[in-house]
Formats: C-alpha cells, structure tokens, sequence
C-alpha cells in the first residue's frame, strides 16, 4: 500500500486537485482511445470539486454521483422525447430532476445540468450509458482507490 500524503492546510487541495486531475484525465484519455465512445460530460468536472475536494460530504457518496447523474439524464432524455426543446421544457427537465433528487435522497447538484446538456446537445438514449452511466461509475471508482491510496480520506462514507 503506499504511504499516504500527510494533511495539511496548503497540501490537501493540491491533493484534491491531483485526483481531479487524474480522473478527468484517465476519462479524456478512454475517449481519445475508443473514438466512437464519449466518456466525458462538463457537469462530471463539477463533480471532481464534490468528490475530490469533500469527500465526506452526502453530496459526494457513491449513491449521490452515480444515481444523481442517471437520474437527471434520464429526465432531461424523457422530457426532450416528449416535448419540443423550449425554455420552458428545459426548465420543467431541470426542475423536475432537482425535485426527484431530493425525494429519492440522491441530491448530487453537479448533475442538475444534465437536463440542459442532453436537451441544448440534441443526445439520444444511448447518451444515458455512455458517458453518463460508465463515467460516473468509473469516477467513483477512481475516488475510492484514489482516498484509500493517496489521500488517505476515508471514502465512501456510505454506498447506499
């Protein structure tokens, strides 16, 4: 196992930061090597601030990130299927995926914009698992390696 970084005020940013780094990397580097396959999306790199910078918060559990993002692009893809995308639609996709996160307790707000991401994009179904399903899995995969090795963060705090 390998030694874990000391904390310290002006040291675990620069480690937030570095995992950030390495996970938007290793995700850019998957689409530059499977070109027909998209792994990333803007809202994950609002993620990396949650899951790197406050890993113990609710926000930044397994069940937030991945159900959060899966949840909202599946609204966002439901209500561009049945509507015209109009401000109003986009803003009944955006209102509607804030309200069920919060009753399904899976709030995770970098994923509030994916609604508008599928929507102003023009993504199709298959957008759902790729880059939203298989990217936000393998973020959360490299957030618990990444803590138990280098940050020594304790994380998940919880997977369900």
């Amino acid at each position: 196992m390998l030694q874990r970084l000391p904390r310290s005020r002006h040291l675990a940013p620069l480690i937030a930061g570095l995992g950030a780094m390495l996970c938007i990397t290793t995700l850019g580097s998957l689409s530059a090597m499977t070109e027909s396959s998209l792994w990333l999306m803007a809202p994950f790199g609002a993620t990396m601030v949650i899951l790197f910078g406050l890993p113990d918060s609710p926000l930044a559990q397994p069940r937030n990130v991945i159900v959060g993002h899966l949840l909202t692009t599946a609204i966002g893809l439901s209500v561009a299927t049945l509507m015209n995308i109009t401000p109003w639609s986009m803003g009944l996709a955006v209102g509607l995926a804030v309200g069920l996160m919060l009753l399904t307790n899976t709030t995770h707000p970098p994923a509030g914009a994916n609604p508008l991401v599928v929507m102003l994009a023009g993504e199709h179904w298959d957008f759902l698992l790729m880059p939203v399903a298989a990217g936000a899995v393998l973020i959360v995969a490299f957030g618990v390696i990444y803590h138990r090795l280098i940050s020594g963060q304790p994380y998940p705090k919880r997977w369900l």
